[in-house]
């Protein structure tokens, strides 16, 4: 069985929410401790590498989850900050790696199962969502043209991929100096096919307080659902 690998990336600043988002109190525990929980009892994932902006947080959490192997300081960019984290897995026991925001604390066992099935299958996946809005193109504060949206996609994460395809997309963005939105793009550029996994409209990224209180709203649907 090929292993599975996570790095869970939270290495923020937080500008847009006003502080550090991942550290901020979601149904009684910080956000991130929703998201590593979620890989910690995932029966495929083997170990988890936490990306923080100080690698000194890392007891806090490395003695709650037992799957954290590692724990490393963030770079500059969102890119920098996956890298150092790729850096530290083994490519012997890392044969599928997942790649997820930390301020995503709502990713469930089946979103998982769903990116780990297609990035075995095709080396690399993202969950998306149709973009359901109507979409419009503007300039100079005028509306350009409005856009076709039946081929457009909302990305999440957690992101899935072969190693060695990782590896290679790494490589050649440093070769090139090149620095891409999210991980799947680094991979787009090579030519090699990402397929899009079903997403889930509850796997939200906090970015605001609003995103905050939806995250919890979600989490009381649940609780009542189970009662």
């Amino acid at each position: 069985m090929t292993g599975i690998a996570a790095i869970v990336v939270a290495a923020g600043e937080g500008r847009r929410f006003g502080s550090a988002k991942q550290f901020a109190l979601l149904g009684g525990r910080p956000v991130l401790e929703w998201s590593l929980a979620a890989f910690q009892s995932h029966p495929r994932v083997g170990e988890i590498v936490l990306v923080l902006p100080d690698e000194a947080l890392g007891p806090r959490f490395a003695g709650a989850f037992s799957k954290i192997m590692a724990v490393v300081r963030g770079g500059a960019r969102r890119q920098d900050s996956v890298y150092a984290g790729f850096s530290r897995l083994d490519r012997n026991r890392a044969g599928i790696v997942l790649v997820h925001d930390g301020a995503r604390p709502l990713v469930t066992d089946a979103l998982i199962r769903r990116v780990i099935r297609e990035a075995s299958a095709h080396g690399a996946a993202v969950p998306a969502l149709p973009v359901e809005d109507t979409v419009k193109e503007g300039a100079n504060g005028r509306v350009v043209r409005t856009v076709d949206r039946s081929g457009l996609f909302r990305v999440q994460t957690p992101q899935g991929f072969a190693y060695e395809i990782l590896e290679e997309a790494f490589r050649r963005a440093r070769e090139d100096g090149w620095s891409g939105t999210d991980d799947a793009s680094l991979v787009e550029r090579m030519g090699r096919p990402v397929v899009l996994a079903a997403g889930d409209p509850r796997n939200i990224k906090i970015t605001t307080l609003l995103d905050l209180k939806w995250a919890e709203e979600f989490l009381h649907a649940e609780n009542r659902t189970r009662i």
